[in-house]
């Protein structure tokens, strides 16, 4: 077997290209860290984005059932979380007790 090197040229590339992507790496790894730092919740949790979707949901069909509820009643109707689970509550005016 021949043994084959590369032209001296090619070696001092292949040396300069490991040596720009090891210092890429390492400015990789130090804003990774510095993002991380100043913006502790940059990365959502699980949980984070399950709830963020499930308010997406919500906000859907609060808008879908304000929307139902305005085309087919002549009250008036406004979203609002509520803790028995509606999704829109109706509004009653206040009347002023005639004199």
């Amino acid at each position: 077997m021949a043994n084959v090197t590369n032209p001296p040229g090619q070696a001092f590339q292949n040396k300069t290209r490991v040596a720009i992507l090891a210092e890429l790496d390492k400015e990789k790894k130090r804003l990774i860290q510095n993002q991380s730092m100043n913006n502790p919740g940059a990365r959502p949790n699980l949980k984070e984005f399950r709830d963020n979707a499930e308010q997406q949901h919500i906000a859907a069909q609060q808008k879908a059932a304000l929307q139902h509820a305005h085309a087919h009643s002549s009250g008036f109707f406004i979203t609002q979380d509520s803790s028995f689970g509606n999704l829109i509550l109706p509004v009653l005016p206040r009347l002023e007790p005639e004199s």
